[in-house]
Order: structure tokens, then C-alpha cells, then sequence
């Protein structure tokens, strides 16, 4: 597909236990000339090279909630903007999170002092509405907003190109009707799936809760992420069937979703080949 409205690419479709095979929490959407960042767990610097983007490509940054494995590379992310001076970012990061954000960047700072710290003029902070729906505009997308049943901060996103493409992204959360107004009608849902139906725990959605969340919700397409180590070990696709009859895809770091005209296109990104021996 020649010049999609919108892509995606699922940076990492892990959790907070270590795998060579999936990093934690992080997707790259691509509208209009932006390049948002969604979520920023551990492993999302080197994906996002992997996935032929900079940090300092990076337009706007949003954190669903502020656990390590969705925020552990924002510190790295802040950090490393600082440096090289070849490369300094030229334009304001817009983050956004829902309230408290400001709070948990404070303390950061508490931490780690100037390492952390940007000239103002090149950071932005937005609180998204944790207790109700909420929403910005931007040039070339918008942002809707609604809290999740997670943590107290925890709130999942909604981007919408200028002709209606739309992506919705669930950070973590355990089945609410709020995620079901929230994708009312979206093209691609990409929603955390943590562990198998017969796994199910507090906090967090399984394989079929994700398709009942879909089908009430009209959703065109699922992708399942945030997975642990025991959806590897059972056909969770199948599982999410059983209550969605649209199309449905497995995560996997790299993995690019272009939405267009045409529909969604599913293709991998290819990563570099390993240099040689010497």
C-alpha cells in the first residue's frame, strides 16, 4: 500500500518479564507527518531504531499508565534526548498521560536531577481526564481519551487521521464498557490480552474479553499484545474468536499495520542483518 493514512508498528509486544523474543509495552503510529510514541517500556530505543525511527523523530509520547513496563524507557528516553548535539531534537515533545503525569515526572527529576531535565520550551505536558472521556486536536490527528480499569492514572487512546482512520490503543485494563466507547467503530483495536481465558487475573483482559470488547465495540480488526509468556503456549487467536467475528492478529515486535483506503495491510518490518564475524 503506496502512502498509507496511517500506520503502526507494535515495538513491543511483551510484558515486564525479560524475552528475547518480545520487548515491553510500546507501539510507533505514523499520521499526517507525525510520529506519536505509545507507551515506552523496556526495549523501545532499540526497536524504534529497528524500525528505522530516531527518538528524535518522535512528535508526541503517551503513557497509558506509569508502570516499569510501559514507562521504564521514558527516563533513557529523556535522557538520551539531551545527547548527541549533532542530533538535538528541534522541536517541543508533547507527553501525555492522564493526571498525574506532572507528579510522576517531578519525582523522576527528584531522582535523577538535570539528567532528565529539558529546556521547557522543548517539553510539553498534557493530563488526560482519568475519571471521564477527554480528547485534544493536533495537526494532522486528534486524541480521545477514556479511563481504564487498571491503575488510578490509567487511561487508553484513540487517534483519528483528519479523514477518520482510526487506531485505538488499551494500555492495560480489565474488561469496561469505557474501552467499548472509546473504539466505537475504530478500524484496529490494539488491546492487551495478558494471559489465556483460563488465566484470566484482576487488572487485565483475556483472549475472549478482548473479542466480546470488539464485537460490542464494532471494531474491523484486533490486535492482541501485551502478552505473557503462557499466550505462546495456547492459540489465543482461536480464543478471541469465539466472541469476535472480525479479523484478528497475534503481536510481535516489529509487526506494521498500514490503514488506508484499501483497508488495513499487515507486513513485518524486516531487521538488520547481523554484521559479520570478523
Amino acid at each position: 500500500m503506496r502512502n498509507p493514512e496511517l500506520s503502526v508498528t507494535i515495538l513491543g509486544s511483551g510484558t515486564c518479564v525479560p524475552s528475547l523474543k518480545r520487548s515491553a509495552c510500546s507501539a510507533l503510529v505514523c499520521v499526517e507527518g507525525n510520529k506519536i510514541l505509545l507507551d515506552a517500556g523496556p526495549g523501545t530505543l532499540r526497536r524504534l531504531l529497528e524500525a528505522g525511527v530516531t527518538l528524535f523523530e518522535i512528535s508526541h509520547l503517551f503513557l497509558s499508565h506509569f508502570h516499569p513496563d510501559h514507562s521504564g524507557e521514558f527516563v533513557p528516553f529523556l535522557f538520551s534526548t539531551k545527547y548527541p548535539e549533532a542530533q538535538r531534537r528541534t522541536f517541543p515533545l508533547k507527553i501525555l498521560a492522564g493526571k498525574g503525569l506532572a507528579a510522576f515526572y517531578e519525582g523522576l527529576q527528584g531522582v535523577y536531577g538535570d539528567w532528565v531535565t529539558l529546556p521547557p520550551k522543548m517539553l510539553e505536558f498534557i493530563e488526560l481526564d482519568n475519571k471521564g472521556p477527554d480528547g485534544r486536536g493536533f495537526s494532522g490527528f486528534t486524541v480521545s481519551s477514556m479511563p481504564t480499569a487498571h491503575n488510578p492514572e490509567s487511561v487508553a487512546l484513540r487517534i483519528e487521521s483528519p479523514s477518520g482512520a482510526s487506531v485505538v490503543y488499551s494500555g492495560d485494563t480489565d474488561y469496561t464498557e469505557a474501552l467499548i466507547h472509546l473504539a466505537r467503530g475504530a478500524d484496529l483495536l490494539i488491546c492487551e490480552s495478558a494471559l489465556p481465558d483460563e488465566m484470566k487475573v484482576a487488572g487485565h483482559m483475556t483472549p475472549s474479553l478482548v473479542g466480546k470488547v470488539a464485537q460490542k465495540a464494532g471494531v474491523s480488526m484486533v490486535v492482541l499484545t501485551h502478552l505473557y509468556p503462557e499466550c505462546d503456549m495456547t492459540d489465543i487467536e482461536e480464543q478471541c474468536r469465539k466472541t469476535f467475528s472480525g479479523r484478528v492478529k497475534t503481536a510481535f515486535d516489529l509487526m506494521t499495520l498500514h490503514l488506508g483506503p484499501g483497508g488495513i495491510q499487515a507486513a513485518p518490518i524486516g531487521r538488520p542483518e547481523p554484521a559479520p564475524k570478523p
